[in-house]
């Protein structure tokens, strides 16, 4: 098998290079991240300069663009091959319900998606990196599933607890939950005397209900969300067309 590993993190962070060494044993692996921190950057592409790509000593390549940027570049023009899977992560931090709109690591693993390759986003549910022994581990089980039953190809969210191995209980199919609204912007100034706003943090869980991937992590479960990308509001789409008439 072959897999190709990015990330939002940047190919430094401590979540990717832990996905890599879970990884390598049991595939032929390709880690192509961005330079630095791109989160937030959801799935954007870089169109108004071009795109280095660069070489660690850790063999990782690292490109000055976001998490799509990097499997777009590596399907189109780095590999000689096509990977088997895509795999985003393990990112610091939690990409359940609205975060997923957001979310640079599931970004790029939508951007293999679009290309027809099967892909997984892994996150920790807490910032911090504690206990991502276990989560790489994790992951790792996740990985050598078939998933014989679903379609080709899926595209899958993963969230996991901070917790040690024997404590995580075992992954569960959920669907995506909905948080409130943002807190608001922090508004403050420069060293200049201007105006400065930083993003606030997320608001808190809305529909954090059964079935859903806040209340599986709430139970201690990993919980696995198939995602799509059809966004066509299909009850709508009816309404919409009577209207039009």
């Amino acid at each position: 098998m072959k897999i190709l590993i990015s990330n939002d993190d940047g190919y430094l962070a401590p979540g990717i290079i832990a996905l890599a060494n879970a990884l390598a044993p049991i595939a032929e692996i390709v880690v192509v991240a961005p330079d630095s921190n791109r989160s937030g950057s959801s799935n954007s592409l870089t169109l108004d300069r071009p795109l280095t790509v660069q070489r660690a000593e850790n063999g990782f390549y690292f490109i000055n663009g976001t998490p799509s940027d990097c499997v777009h570049v590596a399907l189109t023009g780095m590999l000689n091959f096509r990977p088997d899977l895509i795999v985003s992560g393990i990112n610091q931090g939690q990409n359940m319900g609205d975060d997923t709109l957001y979310s640079g690591t599931v970004a790029a693993a939508t951007e293999g998606f679009l290309f027809g390759i099967p892909s997984i986003a892994f996150s920790q549910v807490s910032k911090g990196w504690e206990e991502l022994d276990a989560a790489a581990k994790v992951a790792r089980e996740i990985v050598e599933r078939q998933f014989a039953t679903l379609p080709q190809p899926f595209l899958l969210n993963v969230n996991i607890p901070n917790l040690p191995y024997d404590q995580i209980k075992p992954p569960i199919a959920t669907r995506l939950g909905k948080r409130h609204v943002s807190e608001p912007v922090i508004k403050t100034k420069d060293p200049h005397g201007r105006e400065i706003y930083w993003i606030g943090p997320a608001g808190a869980a809305k529909d954090a209900s059964e079935g859903t991937d806040f209340c599986a992590i709430a139970q201690g479960h990993v919980s696995v969300t198939p995602l799509q990308i059809d966004l066509t509001h299909a009850a709508q789409l009816l309404a919409l067309s009577k209207d039009l008439l």
